[in-house]
């Protein structure tokens, strides 16, 4: 399953980074974001735009770790689109974590044999009897249309302009479905879940901008089509 909790697998060599590409070699920088890190914990580095920066541009970025620079990139993504909860961020970064890694994004957990390429065929398979997996595609349903939509937009947009399939409002309205469908089941609630998938479905849109500005930025920094805005 996946959850928000890419800042609890940060290390300290994680924020020892943070505060070297903070800092950008001086002194007093070093100081004044050890005091910061001590007094007001990693997030207040994380926050850091100086940290972003660094990461894009210092060689020192080159060897961040990827749950660190997926963190850092929504986060800072989604501050600009003006999404401030922490936790959307880092379950936005966990579902880039997941999915950028092997068939992850068309399963509905790393153990389960059954691939997905559509949403229609998750849709198809949301009223399981076993209730475990019922409540992980529903869950899915709602993360890989947040996937597709916000990284891969201009497949979509090429899809629907030469084959006819379906536009990005779908995808929106067919992860807000599985997000809603995941809050309301009884598995949320056992495992926390349920303000988590209330927020991704109420903020999908936000959340789908600023993966489209992820990207566009990062991804894909040669294409750009309008209609995904």
């Amino acid at each position: 399953m996946i959850l928000a909790n890419v800042r609890q697998h940060l290390t300290r060599d994680d924020a020892q980074l943070a505060l070297r590409l903070i800092a950008r070699g001086s002194s007093d920088a070093v100081e004044e974001a050890e005091v910061t890190l001590r007094d007001q914990g990693i997030d207040a580095l994380l926050d850091d735009p100086r940290l972003y920066a660094g990461l894009m541009v210092a060689g020192q970025g080159a060897h961040a770790s990827f749950p660190l620079f997926a963190y850092v990139v929504v986060r800072h993504a989604l501050r600009d689109v003006g999404e401030g909860d922490r936790m959307l961020a880092d379950y936005v970064a966990s579902i880039l974590l997941h999915f950028g890694l092997g068939t992850r994004a068309s399963r509905v957990s790393s153990s389960d044999d059954e691939i997905y390429t559509t949403l229609a065929e998750l849709s198809g398979a949301l009223e399981s009897a076993d209730a475990q997996r019922s409540f992980l595609v529903r869950a899915h349903l709602g993360n890989y249309a947040l996937w597709l939509s916000g990284v891969f937009p201009e497949y979509i947009e090429t899809r629907r302009w030469r084959k006819g399939g379906p536009d990005l409002d779908y995808y929106e309205t067919m992860g807000r479905r599985g997000f809603t469908l995941a809050a309301d089941h009884r598995l949320a609630a056992q495992h926390g879940l349920t303000t988590l998938f209330e927020a991704a479905d109420a903020r999908f849109p936000v959340l789908r901008q600023a993966l489209n500005n992820v990207s566009d930025a990062l991804l894909f920094p040669r294409h750009h089509s309008p209609e995904k805005l």
